[in-house]
C-alpha cells in the first residue's frame, strides 16, 4: 500500500480510539463542574502525561522543528529552555492554585483569579483576554491541516474540516474528562516519538552518520551550527533565551493547561505529578532535533513557506510508507492534545466566567441550582462548536505563518498579564484586588504596545539613546521578549498599586494560604 492508504488505516484507528475515549469520558460527566475540570479524578502518571502533552502542543511537534529546519541549532535553545520556564512556574504556583481552586470550587483560571482577589473585574478581564487563545487554537488547527494534507493527500479545506470534526466529536461528549483521557494516551505516543527522533539524530540516520549530518548542515550554511542566529530576534543573543524562559513561566498556568491541576485525585501526589510532568516535558522537545535531520537530508527545499512540513516530509523520505504513516499519527496526537484543552477552556469563558458568575446571579437568581447547572453544561457544548468555527476562520486567514510564532501571537499577552497576579501572587500575599487588576492590564497592554510596534525604538535615532532604541526595536519582533517585558511591568504594577490600596481581609488570605483556624 502507498502512504495515503497506510495513513488512512492508522487515521481510522486513531480517530476510533479518540471517539471511544470520548464515549467513556461522557459517562463520567456528572455535572457542569465535571465537564469543566474533572475535579479530583485522576492519578499523577496519567495527569502528568496529559499536562506535558498539552503544554507541548503542535508548536513543539511542527513549529519548533520548522524553526530548527530554518535557523539551525540556535533554535534548540528554544526547544529545551521553554520547559524550564513552564515547570518553574508550575512549581511556584501549583499548590496554591490546586488547593484554593478546589476549596473555592473554581472551574477556570479566570474564576480562580476572581475568587483569589475577590474581584469580578479581574475575573471578567481574564476571561475576555483568554479569548486571545483563539490564536493558539488556530495554530493547532493549522498544524493538524498540515498533517492531514501531507499524510492523507487531502485538500486544505477537507484537512481543516476533518481536524475540526474529530476534535468536536470527543470534546463535546466528555469535556475535561475526554481532554485528560485522550491527552494522556496521546502524551505516551508523543514521548515515544520524541525519544525515537533523538535516537535518529544522534545516530545520524538518513544522513550517513552523525558527523555527516553535521557536515551537511555546515556545507549548506555555517550559521546553522551557531548558538545564535543574529538575523532573528528569537535567536540573536543571550537575551533572546533569557526572555524565552521568563515568558514561559506563566504558560503552564494558562486556562487550558492550569485547569488540569484540579483534576489530581490526591493532593499528596502533587510532588510526584510535577516530577513526572517535568521529565516528560523535557523529553518532548527532542522533536526539534527532527528539524535538523530534515535540513541535512532534504536540503533547503522547504524554506520557501514549507518549514512547518519539515518533520512529516522527513518521515516520508526516510521510512517505509507504513512507518511514516504511523509516525504521522504521533505528530497529530500532539496537535489534538492541546487543541481539545483549548476548546474546553474557551467554552468556560462564556458558560462559567460570564454566564454562571456574572449573568445568572443578575437575571437567573430564581433558578434552582440543578437547572442552572444544566444551563451551564448546555452553553459549554454550544460555545465549543462556535469557538471551533471561529478558530477555523482565523487559522485559514493566517495559514502560512510559522505555527510556533502564530501560537505566541495569542499567548504572549496573556502570559504577560498573569505574571503579576498569578505567579507573583503565589509568592506574595500582599497583592490587593486593585493591584492584581493593574498588574493584569499593565502586562497585556505592554505586550501589545511592544510587539505591535505601537512605539518604536527608532524614535530615539540621533539621540544619546540611539543604541538602546535600535536594540528595543529589534527585539520588539520577538513575542518572547515582548512577553517578558510585559511580565516585568505586570509584577511592578501589582506591587506598587498594592502598596497604595486596601489589602484583602486576613481571613481570606488565610484561606488562600491554606492556614487552618
Amino acid at each position: 500500500m502507498n502512504l495515503y492508504s497506510w495513513s488512512w488505516v492508522f487515521m481510522f484507528l486513531y480517530i476510533g480510539a479518540m471517539l471511544a475515549f470520548g464515549v467513556i469520558a461522557s459517562r463520567r460527566v456528572k455535572d457542569a463542574d465535571d465537564f469543566a475540570t474533572a475535579r479530583s479524578s485522576y492519578g499523577p502518571m496519567l495527569l502528568a502525561l496529559a499536562f506535558a502533552s498539552t503544554a507541548a502542543s503542535g508548536a513543539t511537534f511542527l513549529g519548533v522543528p520548522g524553526l530548527t529546519y530554518s535557523f539551525g541549532f540556535s533554535t534548540l535553545w528554544i526547544a529545551f529552555l521553554y520547559p524550564l520556564g513552564i515547570y518553574f512556574g508550575v512549581l511556584i504556583c501549583q499548590r496554591t492554585i490546586g488547593r484554593y481552586g478546589n476549596e473555592s470550587g473554581a472551574r477556570s483560571i479566570p474564576e480562580y483569579l476572581g475568587e483569589r482577589y475577590q474581584s469580578e473585574a479581574l475575573r471578567i478581564s481574564a476571561a475576555l483576554i483568554s479569548l486571545l487563545l483563539l490564536f493558539y487554537l488556530a495554530g493547532q488547527l493549522v498544524a493538524g491541516l498540515v498533517m492531514f494534507e501531507m499524510m492523507l493527500g487531502l485538500s486544505q479545506s477537507w484537512a481543516m474540516g476533518i481536524t475540526a470534526a474529530v476534535l468536536l466529536a470527543y470534546v463535546t461528549m466528555g469535556g475535561a474528562h475526554a481532554d485528560i483521557l485522550t491527552d494522556g494516551a496521546q502524551g505516551l505516543l508523543m514521548v515515544i516519538l520524541a525519544i525515537a527522533i533523538a535516537v535518529l539524530f544522534f545516530t545520524g540516520y538518513g544522513a550517513g552518520g552523525f558527523s555527516n549530518l553535521i557536515e551537511s548542515l555546515r556545507s549548506q550554511d555555517p550559521e546553522l551550527l551557531s548558538n545564535f542566529n543574529k538575523s532573528a530576534p528569537i535567536t540573536a543573543s543571550t537575551w533572546s533565551y533569557v526572555s524565552l524562559v521568563i515568558a514561559h513561566i506563566p504558560l503552564g498556568l494558562l486556562p487550558h493547561i492550569g485547569n488540569k491541576l484540579w483534576a489530581l485525585k490526591d493532593e499528596r501526589s502533587r510532588t510526584r505529578f510535577l516530577i513526572l510532568a517535568f521529565v516528560f516535558g523535557m523529553l518532548l522537545p527532542c522533536m526539534a532535533l527532527g528539524g535538523a535531520i530534515a535540513r541535512a537530508v532534504l536540503g533547503g527545499d522547504l524554506l520557501d513557506g514549507g518549514a512547518n512540513t519539515a518533520l512529516p516530509a522527513l518521515f516520508i523520505e526516510l521510512f517505509p510508507t507504513w512507518v511514516a504513516a504511523l509516525l504521522g499519527v504521533g505528530v497529530l496526537a500532539a496537535i489534538m492534545s492541546t487543541a481539545d484543552g483549548l476548546l474546553i477552556s474557551t467554552s468556560q469563558v462564556f458558560a462559567n466566567d460570564i454566564y454562571r458568575r456574572s449573568i445568572a446571579p443578575r437575571i437567573h437568581s430564581h433558578l434552582p441550582e440543578e437547572q442552572l447547572d444544566k444551563n451551564v453544561l448546555s452553553i459549554s457544548r454550544v460555545v465549543t462548536v462556535l469557538t471551533l468555527l471561529g478558530a477555523i476562520a482565523l487559522g485559514w486567514s493566517i495559514m502560512d505563518m510559522n505555527v510556533t510564532l502564530l501560537v505566541w501571537t495569542g499567548v504572549g499577552g496573556f502570559t504577560a498579564a498573569l505574571m503579576g497576579p498569578l505567579v507573583f501572587g503565589s509568592l506574595w500575599n500582599g497583592i490587593t484586588s486593585k493591584g492584581a487588576v493593574a498588574g493584569f492590564w499593565g502586562g497585556v497592554t505592554t505586550f501589545v504596545i511592544i510587539h505591535g510596534r505601537v512605539i518604536s525604538g527608532l524614535w530615539l535615532e540621533g539621540t544619546p539613546l540611539e543604541a538602546a532604541g535600535i536594540w528595543f526595536d529589534f527585539y520588539a519582533g520577538s513575542p518572547y521578549s515582548a512577553a517578558a517585558m510585559g511580565g516585568v511591568v505586570s509584577i511592578a504594577l501589582s506591587y506598587l498599586v498594592s502598596k497604595k490600596t486596601a489589602s484583602l481581609s486576613d481571613e481570606h488570605l488565610e484561606k488562600v494560604a491554606g492556614i487552618q483556624n
